[in-house]
């Protein structure tokens, strides 16, 4: 049986840009998406840390719904 994995997700607004954060809590894989307001996006893929959540907390980020997330993954938001 295949096991269910419920991500994480993330976001840091700020003028220049808007920071989103996707994270498996399993093995802190995940997939980081930058914003910016002219509509260009980066997607990198990452390997966290297991502290990921407390550079995340000092680092002003707040949970985001997994929509929002995939929204900008799909290029649907500008």
């Amino acid at each position: 049986m295949k096991k269910e994995i419920i991500h994480q997700y993330f976001k840091k607004e700020m003028e220049e840009m808007k920071i989103l954060v996707q994270i498996n809590p399993e093995n802190f894989r995940g997939l980081e998406i930058i914003a910016y307001p002219d509509g260009q996006m980066e997607q990198t893929k990452r390997q966290f840390e297991p502290d990921i959540y407390v550079d995340l907390e000092a680092d002003e980020f707040e949970t985001c719904s997994p929509l929002e997330f995939n929204l900008y993954l799909k290029g649907l938001v500008k």
